[in-house]
């Protein structure tokens, strides 16, 4: 199939190289042909906010050095107790068809690069199984989805020298707003969750949270594993994010004394959504838990939301609580619709129907920590910026 990109049986292993020069080299780790010849390498014990060079080499079963390599980098997250200024970027919503360069990929990740960030968070859509070109019915063709996409160039230079925190929404678990137990053509839920897992560097749990030095702490959660039947009726029951979800959020952001606390999600908390959508917070379909966790929220008095999904750019204040959320967007312009300017209504402080990233900007001023919140265009420009007081 054109694009394709099959694995082959062979040995990687990962040399990183902080500055003074001191290497570090993981053993030899043979592929797994079950899991699409992917290999998970953990690195441990890296020292805080340094830069690493990276090269992953690999070897054809029975060679006794390498025959490839790729090189790359990264930086870690500062320490705890420092007074680190940091930047990252946000994005969502990607699809190859809808690339709006047909050789070299999604254009943003060009204009992030420029744009120096710490570090990337992807919340979600990463591809589309339930859009054309091929439906990917099959755990072969789900698997063809993410090999397509990530060989595009723009893709890969970026990756291989940032750092990136992934998480999933409804297209890249199956298809659109999927819960537990349903299927896709021959691809099943279980399906689904594993060949997530083998695709990108995810921990034992796909909820996570951490900290960049005294000012910033981000709390990614997971909106497709633990979560109610969409049709099923709202009460204080039904969940999207599940019991134990819910209570460690809930009990992390009320103990962090970071300055910003900032919760991810993949899908809106706030909105405003379409009236017809019953998927997230924002809906009526989950009015309940979407109402809690909005006061929880507001009532720590310096957290903020950040979502993908919505193929629109949006800064929004909940017109109960004064909790804000940010939109992101979708990877291209292209891909951006399914709402107008015309909807704007008194919660929206920002709206665009266009693609493009959102960007966040931790600082100190005066002895005074800021938090800046910029939504870019696909090109980089910027479209909206928000700086939060208080």
């Amino acid at each position: 199939m054109r694009d394709s990109l099959p694995g082959v049986p062979g040995s990687v292993r990962v040399r990183l190289l902080p500055p003074d020069g001191s290497s570090i080299l993981t053993p030899w780790q043979p592929v797994d042909p079950t899991r699409d010849h992917t290999a998970r390498i953990h690195l441990r014990d890296l020292r805080p906010a340094t830069r690493y060079s990276l090269t992953v080499e690999g070897r054809a079963p029975g060679a006794n050095a390498p025959e490839a390599s790729l090189e790359g980098s990264f930086v870690t997250l500062a320490p705890q107790d420092a007074d680190a200024p940091v930047r990252f970027a946000v994005i969502s919503c990607h699809d190859f068809p809808r690339r709006d360069d047909t050789t070299r990929g999604h254009r943003i990740y060009r204009s992030i690069a420029d744009i120096a960030p710490a570090f990337l968070i992807h919340t979600g859509d990463i591809v589309y199984y339930d859009k054309p070109a091929p439906y990917a019915r099959d755990a072969t063709l789900a698997r063809y989805k993410w090999n397509r996409l990530f060989s595009l160039p723009y893709e890969r230079d970026f990756y291989r020298n940032h750092a990136a925190w992934f998480i999933k929404d409804d297209h890249d678990t199956l298809r659109d707003d999927c819960w537990p137990g349903m299927r896709y053509g021959n691809l099943t839920w279980e399906e689904g969750l594993a060949i997530f897992r083998e695709q990108v560097p995810v921990g034992p749990s796909p909820f996570r949270t951490f900290r960049h030095g005294r000012h910033l702490q981000i709390w990614l959660v997971e909106g497709r594993e633990y979560r109610s039947a969409n049709d099923t009726p709202d009460g204080p029951d039904k969940t999207i994010w599940g019991p134990a979800q819910k209570q460690w959020l809930f009990r992390s952001m009320r103990s962090s004394d970071a300055t910003f606390r900032i919760l991810v999600s993949p899908t809106p908390l706030v909105g405003p959504d379409r009236p017809n959508k019953s998927d997230n917070h924002a809906n009526a379909g989950f009015r309940h838990e979407g109402a809690e966790v909005r006061a929880f929220l507001a009532s720590l008095g310096n957290a903020f939301v950040i979502c993908g999904d919505r193929h629109w750019q949006y800064a929004s204040r909940d017109t109960d609580t004064g909790l804000r959320e940010y939109a992101c967007g979708p990877g291209t312009d292209a891909h951006a619709g399914g709402f107008s300017e015309d909807w704007r209504t008194p919660a929206h402080r920002f709206l665009r129907i266009g693609g493009g990233f959102l960007t966040v900007e931790v600082t100190t001023a005066d002895n005074q920590p800021r938090i800046i919140f910029r939504h870019h265009d696909v090109a980089g420009t910027v479209v909206f910026e928000d700086r939060p007081q208080g």
